[in-house]
């Protein structure tokens, strides 16, 4: 298990730089490089060559590029954007909201 305290499939809202303020869903984390990949979010223009089949068409496609960890935070439901600690509650380990506490 990776040591980023933020999953596939969480809710985060950008902190930092173009996109600061965009919300989106994780698709993708990276751990060994200490990010995360957002849908919606730090998205490239890449120019791609055809590869002679249908399902690689070449022309400009749009790409989701990775974002460093510390720059986005997790949505709780209950108070927005938050950082994320943890608890053990009858052995198990799970994720809270520093704000209030709530299981994220």
């Amino acid at each position: 298990m990776s040591g980023l305290k933020i999953r596939k499939g969480d809710r985060v809202r950008v902190l930092t730089g173009k996109d600061r303020g965009k919300e989106g869903t994780i698709s993708r984390v990276l751990p060994d490089r200490n990010k995360v990949i957002v849908d919606g979010v730090n998205v490239a223009k890449r120019h791609t060559k055809a590869r002679g089949d249908a399902t690689n068409p070449g022309g400009i496609i749009q790409k989701d590029m990775p974002i460093p960890v510390p720059n986005v935070a997790l949505i709780c439901s209950d108070c927005g954007p938050t950082r994320v600690g943890y608890k053990f509650e009858d052995g198990v380990k799970i994720r809270i909201c520093r704000k209030c506490g709530s299981a994220v």
